[in-house]
């Protein structure tokens, strides 16, 4: 009985190692996309609903610079600045940037040449810009989308959602949007706790389809950039008011756990520059 049961663990065994040479150990599943990686038909939950279980992994500073333009620091001092067009605003100069196309107060062909790593929404050689980068606590990668050009032509892949992991926290940053999600851009995405939005109506995404989006993303804590003036803020921010709290900031910066993030999704407006 002895030697039966040594022989079917010996050939257990073997299988095993076989089946390692085989098929090796998938990689470590990405917890933004969590849902995608995981089997069919399971509904994406973005809203933090538990931050008393959540252990801390540190807090990431946001700072609204304009415009389109965010500083963040993550918890291991990664100083990120998001639709750079030159100016990061006061602090050490960023590590990495990212840049949009659609204008020119979203990219510049002249970064500081200190800023270690340039990360372009767009190709210049054709065809969709890819990024998937690891700086020291930080994951950073982008899903393309279109954007439209002068005289209504549309530019393929000219805008990138760019989405940084930090923190056990998802932040995308919309960037110039132009049009509605696609089922496959939203399995691209997955989970977002933090969305920066541009909410001018006109210049991106008309506001009632922004809101559609944002609604979709059901991200925690949503915050609004690329306005100019108060009007369509004001209709943003009424046409949110159904499914999101609003929280008008004093300050151009926040700090920004998971445990901390708000139980009920929330739109915060940051303070201007």
């Amino acid at each position: 009985m002895l030697r039966t049961l040594l022989t079917a663990a010996l050939v257990v065994a073997s299988l095993a190692a076989l089946g390692a040479q085989l098929w090796p150990a998938p990689a470590q599943a990405n917890h933004c996309l969590a849902y995608v990686e995981g089997p069919p038909d399971v509904v994406p939950a973005a809203f933090a609903d538990a931050p008393s279980i959540a252990q801390s992994a540190g807090s990431v500073s946001i700072t609204y610079v304009d415009h389109s333009t965010f500083r963040l620091r993550t918890p291991g001092g990664v100083v990120i600045a998001t639709d750079y067009a030159g100016y990061a605003g006061s602090g050490p100069t960023p590590r990495v940037v990212t840049m949009n196309h659609a204008h020119e107060t979203h990219y510049t062909d002249f970064p500081d040449p200190d800023i270690e790593y340039v990360l372009r929404g767009w190709n210049p050689k054709g065809g969709p810009a890819e990024h998937e980068l690891t700086v020291r606590d930080v994951q950073i990668r982008n899903v393309p989308t279109d954007i439209r050009s002068w005289g209504a032509a549309v530019e393929r892949y000219g805008n990138s959602i760019f989405i940084f992991e930090v923190a056990d926290l998802c932040i995308g940053h919309l960037g110039h949007l132009h049009h509605r999600l696609s089922d496959e851009d939203l399995a691209l995405i997955g989970r977002l706790d933090i969305v920066f939005a541009p909410v001018d109506g006109s210049y991106t995404l008309d506001l009632p389809s922004m809101i559609a989006v944002l609604k979709e993303l059901r991200a925690s804590l949503v915050i609004p950039m690329h306005y100019f003036g108060t009007a369509s803020l004001r209709i943003f921010l009424a046409g949110m008011r159904e499914a999101f709290a609003i929280q008008i900031e004093r300050t151009t910066t926040i700090d920004v756990a998971l445990e901390t993030l708000p139980r009920h999704p929330t739109v915060m407006v940051l303070a201007g520059p």
